[in-house]
């Protein structure tokens, strides 16, 4: 078996989630929890063997912690999913280590067999600072143990989190215990950087990073050294990433619209100087043009049987 670690996410690395998932969220409305991520899932036909729970963290954890995942899988063959990083460290426990993944990247994947669970925590934007004590962009790109950033073992913890077995909601309270014994800063600044990126992924009309210095009202010069030191990575790569998720929301839209996309308007639309510009871009993070992932999603939905 190979350990999932692959956030549910928020903005981060990023959600398996889409509609044939069994969602439950507790704590709070599921449309809250379930909007951001959904568009990073690639081929989100293939995500069937995955269960999603989510849940929101208790009232004193919420400056830190948007929401706690659980992804529990039963694969009898391997099972390999792709998913969009999105601009948000991911906690999770796998392979008896507790790992933090930063900022950054092209897609990943993993690959799933017989039964497990991971579960992981979204930071809020901004919020990882708290964790580590230095600036986000220190651990950009990377995955490194918590242990290695924190000088305290992780791999209690982390076997703790990966008990065969346990229920949600004793893993949820052992991974709350785990962030309540940090005595974490409760920096004001964490709420300003997260509205930020919360603006730069719903306004989809903020396709420049000056736009979003125009929002926070700012240089640019400071806009960008405020995220690299709290988000790990610059506005212009989390706006592109957010105007990228767009174009993978119309490919998975499985709309009969989307079949017929005008891609040289919706590369204008989404901020790219032309449609080569989309097309260079979603190649590198995804694996393949735009216009190629959308035949393939809609070969797929025509072959899949249908209800009633």
């Amino acid at each position: 078996m190979v350990a999932l670690s692959v956030p549910v996410c928020g903005g981060g690395l990023c959600r398996i989630l889409n509609k044939r998932d069994t969602v439950t969220v507790e704590g709070a409305d599921s449309d809250e929890l379930l909007g951001r991520g959904e568009r990073a899932i690639l081929h989100p036909w293939r995500a069937a063997v995955i269960d999603v729970t989510r849940q929101v963290p208790a009232a004193d954890l919420r400056s830190w912690i948007d929401y706690f995942w659980i992804v529990r899988w039963q694969a009898e063959e391997p099972h390999t999913q792709a998913v969009i990083p999105q601009p948000v460290v991911h906690v999770a426990a796998e392979n008896g280590r507790l790992l933090a993944h930063g900022v950054g990247g092209s897609h990943f994947t993993r690959t799933l067999l017989g039964d497990g669970h991971v579960l992981g925590m979204a930071l809020r934007p901004g919020a990882f600072r708290s964790f580590i004590g230095r600036p986000v962009n220190t651990v950009s790109r990377s995955v490194i143990a918590m242990g290695d950033l924190t000088g305290v073992d992780d791999r209690p913890i982390a076997d703790a989190l990966l008990r065969p077995g346990a229920a949600d909601a004793e893993l949820v309270g052992v991974a709350e215990s785990w962030v309540r014994g940090l005595d974490l800063d409760r920096d004001p600044m964490i709420d300003t950087v997260a509205g930020l990126v919360t603006r730069a992924e719903s306004d989809h009309t903020i396709v420049r990073a000056e736009q979003l210095a125009a929002v926070a009202s700012m240089s640019l010069r400071s806009l960008q050294r405020l995220f690299g030191e709290y988000v790990g990575i610059g506005p212009k790569w989390v706006i592109q990433r957010f105007r990228l998720l767009d174009a993978a929301a119309v490919a998975n839209s499985g709309t009969r619209f989307a079949r017929d996309v005008d891609w040289a308007a919706l590369a204008v639309d989404l901020g790219f100087s032309d449609q080569a510009h989309l097309t260079r871009e979603f190649s590198r993070i995804v694996g393949t043009p735009p216009a190629s992932y959308l035949r393939s999603e809609h070969d797929q939905a025509d072959d899949r049987p249908r209800r009633g």
